[in-house]
């Protein structure tokens, strides 16, 4: 029988999934661990710039960095990390990080990227998600399809971590839902499958699109779409370019079936919409 692709969690989720569960029981040595790698993959001016926007995410963000601390990507990276207007501790936490750090009072995570990229030193700018965790071949991946010729953005696929009431099995058949999806949706709307939690483009062309300014969904999707103009968005299909997750998103619909019947009616819907392209619109104003 053939070998279920990315069916279990991978060893090296859980070796970078640190069990903290608030800022005071996290220990001065975790960070000096994480700050030295960081500080390898930090030397020299930058061709990559990671920018993670992070609300209220003072454990997550920490278990983020260490996943991308090793990376290992050989050209030179810096990490933004913006802090978006958080309540918590999320910023004494990045505080003891050696990132750039920014704040961004304004709500949303489109105002908090557009900050980081008008700051960012690199050609190419990487989206992280502060809740999701990195496989160390995760950059070479993206930025092996992104460098690409007539490549304006890219973006890879993602798995999740399973928690109570979500089993692995459960999550790896919606995995695999999704990812017939966005193939369908990549043939002519393929800014729809661009996420945050694993996106790339060139700088250039990320500033010259211009992030949405206010809180709304799909920030990301929006940029995708407006860079169009600029080049081909394609996607990134390798698994050692596949972040993890927690399946914190699906929370909100109460259960992984409600979850399940809710995706699968959402792309009945808009299933013969998707047979065509969109037509250009303001992205800045538009609804979801």
């Amino acid at each position: 029988m053939k070998r279920l692709i990315n069916y279990k969690v991978p060893k090296w989720v859980k070796e970078v999934n640190l069990s903290f569960d608030s800022y005071d029981t996290i220990p001065s040595k975790i960070y000096d661990e994480v700050n030295a790698k960081l500080d390898r993959l930090q030397q020299g001016a930058p061709l990559v710039s990671v920018i993670i926007a992070a609300y209220n995410e003072e454990i997550n963000i920490l278990r983020c960095l260490n996943s991308l601390s090793n990376t290992l990507y050989q050209q030179p990276i810096e990490f933004i990390v913006v802090n978006n207007n958080s309540s918590d501790r999320t910023q004494k936490t990045i505080d003891r990080l050696n990132v750039k750090k920014l704040l961004q009072p304004i709500q949303g995570c489109g105002p908090a990227r557009q900050l980081a990229q008008e700051q960012a030193r690199g050609k190419y700018i990487l989206l992280a998600d502060a809740d999701c965790l990195y496989p160390a071949t995760w950059m070479d991946e993206m930025m092996k399809v992104l460098q690409q010729p007539g490549v304006a953005c890219v973006y890879g696929r993602y798995s999740f971590i399973p928690e109570a009431g979500y089993s692995r099995g459960q999550l790896y058949l919606l995995e695999k839902m999704k990812d017939v999806i966005a193939g369908f949706r990549h043939i002519k709307r393929p800014y729809l499958n661009a996420f945050g939690i694993s996106m790339g483009y060139l700088k250039e062309y990320g500033l010259k699109a211009g992030y949405v300014m206010h809180n709304v969904r799909g920030d990301d999707g929006r940029l995708a779409f407006d860079m169009m103009k600029y080049g081909r968005i394609v996607q990134v299909k390798s698994n050692l370019a596949r972040p993890w997750t927690g399946p914190r998103t699906l929370d909100r619909d109460g259960s992984f079936y409600k979850a399940l019947g809710n995706r699968v009616l959402i792309e009945f819907k808009r299933f013969f919409t998707l047979l065509k392209s969109e037509k250009p619109h303001d992205t800045k104003s538009s609804g979801n």
